[in-house]
């Protein structure tokens, strides 16, 4: 597709000083009550990997037309996501031990209104990846290609039927621009023969399935080329339960 209006793509800037450990410790930092913690946590590496070395995006462009959208669906753990965020200085790490208390801005799901850098409100299952569709189909329609869209999902998310809707329809379209990240933890309902990436590969999606805690296989899926096809990375973690 022509690109007529993009603004120019942006570049990746340096992470931050932090490290896993560092990561730990913020998310040591929200003491309020998480009953999702183990959600949590099993997506703590790929989205440092994500913010660290892949999305274009930083606090002095979340407005820019041109930045990457990154969709957090699986929004009913936010602690790490908002640990990473405070780490690359979105918000301030004050912020952090206020989690989940009335008058703090970083709730038990993320509130776009509320927590800078959030693209969406998320947390119900089976809303980001339709949302992440409809967000390449609007990027589309500005005639914007450069801009990536990534929408991270939990596997038990695949139990609702709005997300196989937009699977199947994102395929087909040639969607190159959506990415989707599905952290594999083992609590979905129903299993897949073939595993998760046979779902998204049979509707036409490249697929390709990591460790989700292995940083360099992380970034490598990541940035697997797929011209004309949008991209499903599945991140296997250790079980839920």
């Amino acid at each position: 597709m022509t690109n007529t209006t993009a603004a120019p793509a942006l570049d990746r800037q340096d992470a931050p000083a932090h490290d896993r450990q560092d990561l730990a410790r913020l998310i040591g930092l929200m003491t309020g009550d998480e009953k999702h913690a183990p959600a949590a946590h099993s997506t703590l590496d790929a989205l440092w990997v994500l913010y660290s070395r892949v999305l274009r995006v930083t606090p002095a462009t979340v407005d820019d037309p041109g930045r990457d959208r990154f969709l957090l669906s699986k929004g009913h753990g936010p602690m790490a996501y908002y640990a990473v965020l405070a780490a690359h200085g979105f918000f301030g790490e004050d912020l952090l031990p206020g989690f989940g208390a009335y008058d703090s801005p970083l709730g038990h799901h993320p509130d776009r209104l509320l927590v800078p850098g959030a693209e969406i409100g998320s947390g119900s299952l089976g809303h980001g990846l339709p949302l992440a569709v409809g967000t390449v189909l609007g990027l589309r329609a500005q005639g914007l290609s450069d801009p990536r869209v990534w929408v991270l999902i939990g596997d038990a998310e695949l139990d609702e039927g709005s997300n196989h809707e937009a699977i199947a329809h994102a395929g087909p379209a040639g969607l190159e621009q959506l990415h989707t990240l599905v952290i594999d933890n083992a609590s979905a309902t129903h299993g897949w023969p073939g595993g998760i990436a046979s779902r998204f590969a049979s509707a036409g999606w490249d697929a390709v399935t990591v460790d989700g805690r292995d940083h360099e296989a992380l970034y490598a899926a990541f940035t697997t080329p797929h011209p004309g096809r949008p991209l499903a990375v599945v991140a296997r973690v250790e079980p839920k339960n």
